[in-house]
């Protein structure tokens, strides 16, 4: 493996440390290696990831990693950074001026940063200021790595996860819709600690009716820092959902979205309301999707989880708003009951499948593009 190829999977490793805390900011990764000639492995210097939202990004704590005998170094260093250093203030200062600042030798990146506010911009106060740039490394990884944070800013529109659990017969759920347990306790804490990568979780009112569930994570703990519960979304188009239910407790956010015809209650202590237009599905009234995804992109909310039920992810799937299905099968029968949702044959996705504890996990993912 080339000493460039090596250094940026390094980076791409350390990035991952950040998912799950950092949304919706990209995960990013870097690793600064004193340059030893175009085919040597080079010295490590120092190394950082982008750890927690509003917190300094990866180049920063690559850099504070420094030990000070080695920072006269720095001018004949490379960075390796999995994404285009920011060139804008935000809540941290630009890291692009940073790297200028400390004289850096080199830079190297996996991806272009499709945020307007960058855009090109950090490569080009790097140029100006005489530092040499390479893109494109290893883009595939890079893309893959930040799939939400990519298909949010190019589509206008957050990363959509669809979950759900059938039996081997094809139900999930009971005659009447009475809950019933599908998957077993390795599957159920695998949804946990996916409940804890992403920003939000959606339910339709059927759900929240029926399963009364809580959307939070409880069977997941991250050993380095406390655990960021999700955004709970419930589409309640009437109102008429108890506010018994454990999505209005109060103890983490929740977001109800309700149809344009009816006012919205007053938010209360978590629990905020939004209208949106209607449509119809199969004759029936449901809120629009479409509408509602610009508005969570309006919330900057970057990717959802989406866990039921089978009215709701049929209207995602028949509308082609989904970019990966998390499907459990069960090996147990039900006989009749819910039927689950038919995946759409005619999406370009790939597809792996595993087993977690007795049941099968089958992963579909839209097929994304380099950029």
């Amino acid at each position: 493996m080339l000493p460039t190829e090596l250094h940026m999977r390094r980076a791409l490793e350390l990035a991952q440390r950040g998912r799950g805390h950092v949304s919706p900011n990209p995960m990013v990764g870097c690793v600064l290696v004193h340059d030893l000639g175009p085919t040597a492995t080079g010295r490590v210097l120092g190394e950082g990831w982008h750890e927690q939202y509003g917190g300094p990004h990866a180049e920063v704590n690559a850099i504070r990693s420094v030990i000070p005998t080695d920072e006269a170094l720095l001018p004949q260093a490379t960075a390796y950074v999995t994404l285009e250093p920011c060139s804008h203030w935000g809540k941290t200062p630009p890291c692009a001026e940073l790297l200028i600042t400390k004289h850096i030798g080199r830079v190297v990146c996996c991806n272009d940063d499709p945020n307007p506010l960058v855009s090109g911009r950090g490569f080009e106060l790097l140029r100006e200021a005489g530092i040499p740039v390479e893109r494109g490394v290893l883009a595939q990884e890079g893309r893959l790595l930040n799939a939400r944070f990519f298909t949010f800013m190019e589509q206008k529109r957050p990363y959509i996860m669809l979950k759900w659990a059938e039996t081997a017969d094809g139900f999930m759920g009971g005659p009447g819709r009475v809950p019933v347990a599908i998957t077993g306790p390795e599957a159920n804490a695998l949804v946990h600690r996916w409940r804890a990568e992403e920003q939000a979780i959606l339910v339709g009112s059927g759900t929240a009716r029926h399963d009364n569930p809580r959307l939070n994570v409880r069977l997941y703990h991250d050993a380095e820092k406390p655990v960021r519960q999700p955004l709970r979304i419930v589409l309640d188009r009437t109102l008429t959902l108890p506010h018994s239910l454990h999505l209005f407790d109060g103890l983490q956010p929740t977001l109800v979205f309700h149809a344009d015809t009816l006012p919205s209650p007053p938010n209360v202590l978590n629990v905020m309301y939004a209208p949106l237009p209607e449509t119809t599905l199969t004759g029936l009234p449901m809120l629009n999707v479409r509408a509602m995804l610009h508005e969570l992109h309006q919330r900057s909310v970057q990717s959802v989880f989406v866990e039921g039920g089978t009215q709701v992810h049929t209207e995602f799937i028949r509308l082609g708003l989904w970019d990966e299905i998390r499907r459990f099968i069960s090996p147990n029968n039900l006989g009749h009951g819910v039927s689950a949702p038919q995946i759409d044959s005619l999406r370009d996705y790939s597809f792996t499948q595993e087993h977690v504890g007795p049941d099968q996990l089958y992963w579909y993912k839209v097929q994304s593009k380099t950029n």
